[in-house]
């Protein structure tokens, strides 16, 4: 083998693992206490059924702050006793193509983020079951920071 093959041969194989890696710590991990969610339509349809709000967490994939949400606070336990009480929780990928119905409209998950006003990412929108907003919010949020949220959108909606 001549030289040349050899350095291509090894540029390949670093760039191989590196994207590897890469892509390996972004893969979304199975996270204890973490939210049953739900398809956006039939979250609407229940929360209408049973008066309860829904909570759609836009997010981006790669996104660091939109991971730290997922780890550290959807499943906590003062946050999972707020949504299991008053919201159906749903996760939205911001930047997918994949397709949601929203009020009878088949759109894909980009076009509705678009049209919820995302400007950054994770992006918070809690919603009654007619699908009228009730609030939002951008960005990370801690615990406290959640729940106060959270239980802000339903006094308002009282």
């Amino acid at each position: 083998m001549n030289r040349k093959a050899i350095i291509g041969l090894l540029i390949a194989l670093f760039i191989g693992i590196f994207a590897y890696f890469s892509f390996n710590q972004i893969t979304p991990e199975d996270i204890e206490n973490a939210p049953e969610w739900m398809p956006l339509q039939s979250a609407l349809d229940e929360a209408a059924a049973n008066n309860r709000l829904v909570m759609i967490d836009i997010y981006e994939v790669g996104c660091q702050f939109c991971r730290a949400m997922d780890r550290e606070v959807y499943p906590s336990p003062t946050i999972r006793a707020i949504l299991d009480r008053s919201f159906y929780p749903v996760k939205v990928n911001g930047h997918s193509e994949n397709k949601l119905i929203f009020m009878g409209e088949e759109m894909s998950e980009r076009d509705f983020a678009s049209r919820m006003g995302v400007t950054a990412y994770p992006f918070t929108v809690v919603m009654d079951g007619e699908g009228n907003v009730i609030d939002r919010r951008r960005g990370y949020q801690d615990v406290v920071g959640f729940s106060r949220f959270l239980n802000s959108t339903v006094e308002k909606s009282s």
